[in-house]
């Protein structure tokens, strides 16, 4: 049956698990994206989920016919999966929208590059097939993230009768990064995603800068940032040139706008108060023994900052010497991309420089760093609630739900200490104390005033953040573009 409603994301709702005996088991997956748009497609007649088959157990599933109701799993070829996923996706797109390269020595576009864009292309394309076969006449198509950044484009040269919007759950490079792209392969990129009637980001600023890069006027086409005459919408105008060279297709219009992600505030506080929570958290606490905490949670991610975040902590402990004794951090790095060697060395720096800052101030009751470089989502919860202080610097990130999260559930009210490139930035910093995410003395001196901050105005703060926190949960953030892509 043809389906109304679809979802297309890299990572689906479940996974499967190959037993010893060849039997196949379904597994839900986890966190907040997750829960809330299967909460918001079960609402949705006959909706399908379209996504990518990522184990061998999956992979076998898709072979065999397996499947669960409203769940479309696509079996890609390994080898060009990594390609489009590893090579492109997390190796030059990621790098290029999160403005992370070493100019000096990178990007270089050569023959492997080239060779891996043709299946990042290929990659998209299974999905633009797919959808295309599995979606009803007029149909709503919502695209999910840098990885499908093509299928938008390719999905309207196949069914130019439906509906399709397409989220960026990442920044969108500024004009400079995007112009470091070979000129092909960034008019792709731009044409791919100007195939969707509605782009959507986390912030008017990575809105921004895609409308600003979508200038286009070549041989491919006319794409310009103007809005329909008298329109209060904001996005870009734009005509392909048609594939006979005959002259220009229709003039088309895509709405460029944000929906600022938030967090179900229910649902995070009973996994926050879940029995082996508590006991996690009953660890920390004798850990911390009734000193102040400095609580962050993130992937070992090059953007996430986390080393200058570390050397802000030293830099507080060696210019404040009466926090010495009186202050924990409690650091929980889960490893990121560790088949890329860059995310390997960024890992080994993360716990190098921890055990450096113990190693220099440490005594023996007072260990000033607890880091966890492992996937411990129970011990972060437990952070979230005895955290004081909220250290969430990123260079540059899509959202950062993690400063979201964790005045949602801290016990006592916490301090955020937020940077500017945070995508959260815009809609917390009136109640964070905000930083550039380069400068370590700054931020040291945000965690002190963060530290000494008295409880009642700590408390207010707590209030304001995780009220604005919850104003768009992902049940309703996904509503909220299903609604703008019918209306």
């Amino acid at each position: 049956m043809a389906s109304q409603v679809l979802v297309a994301a890299n990572r689906g709702p479940l996974s499967y698990a190959l037993a010893e005996d060849g039997t196949l088991s379904a597994r839900r997956g986890g966190g907040g994206l997750v829960s809330g748009l299967s909460a918001a497609l079960a609402e949705q007649p006959d909706a399908v989920w379209v996504c990518a088959a990522l184990s061998e157990a999956d992979r076998e599933a898709v072979r065999r016919g397996v499947s669960e109701p409203g769940v479309r799993m696509l079996d890609i070829d390994p080898a060009v999966y990594d390609d489009a996923y590893n090579g492109i996706a997390n190796s030059v797109l990621w790098f290029t929208h999160h403005h992370l390269y070493d100019v000096p020595r990178e990007p270089v576009f050569d023959a492997a590059f080239r060779r891996q864009w043709d299946s990042y292309v290929a990659y998209n394309r299974a999905f633009a097939q797919a959808l295309a076969a599995e979606a009803a006449q007029g149909a709503c198509v919502l695209v999910q993230d840098y990885q499908l950044a093509l299928v938008p484009g390719q999905l309207r040269e196949l069914r130019p009768d439906l509906r399709i919007a397409h989220f960026t759950h990442t920044p969108w490079a500024s004009r400079e990064f995007l112009d470091m792209l070979p000129d092909d392969i960034r008019m792709q990129l731009v044409w791919g995603m100007l195939g969707a009637d509605l782009l959507g980001f986390h912030t008017w600023a990575w809105a921004v800068n895609f409308i600003t890069g979508a200038q286009i006027d070549d041989a491919s086409g006319v794409a310009d940032g103007s809005s329909p005459s008298g329109s209060a919408e904001r996005g870009v105008w734009h005509r392909r040139m048609k594939a006979d060279g005959s002259g220009y297709g229709e003039r088309r219009f895509t709405e460029v706008t944000q929906f600022p992600l938030g967090v179900d505030a229910d649902e995070l506080r009973a996994l926050a108060h879940r029995p082996e929570v508590d006991d996690k958290l009953a660890e920390l606490r004798a850990q911390a023994a009734g000193r102040k905490t400095i609580v962050r949670v993130d992937r070992t991610e090059l953007s996430k900052n986390i080393l200058r975040g570390l050397l802000a902590y030293r830099e507080l402990l060696t210019t404040r010497p009466e926090w010495r004794g009186r202050v924990v951090h409690l650091a929980s790095a889960y490893p990121s991309r560790q088949d890329l060697q860059v995310y390997r060395d960024y890992t080994a720096s993360v716990r190098e420089l921890a055990a450096e800052i113990n190693a220099e101030f440490g005594t023996e009751d007072w260990e000033p760093v607890l880091v966890s470089v492992k996937d411990d989502f129970t011990r972060s919860l437990a952070a979230y609630r005895m955290a004081d202080v909220a250290l969430v610097n990123p260079v540059r990130d899509g959202m950062n739900l993690v400063a979201k999260e964790i005045p949602v559930v801290s016990e006592a009210g916490c301090v955020l200490v937020l940077s500017t490139g945070a995508g959260a930035y815009e809609e917390l910093r009136r109640d964070a104390l905000t930083v550039n995410p380069f400068d370590v003395t700054q931020t040291a001196e945000a965690l002190h005033e963060a530290l000494s901050m008295p409880d009642a105005e700590r408390a207010d703060r707590t209030k304001r953040l995780a009220a604005a926190a919850t104003a768009l949960p992902p049940s309703q953030w996904f509503k909220s573009q299903l609604t703008a892509l019918t209306s």
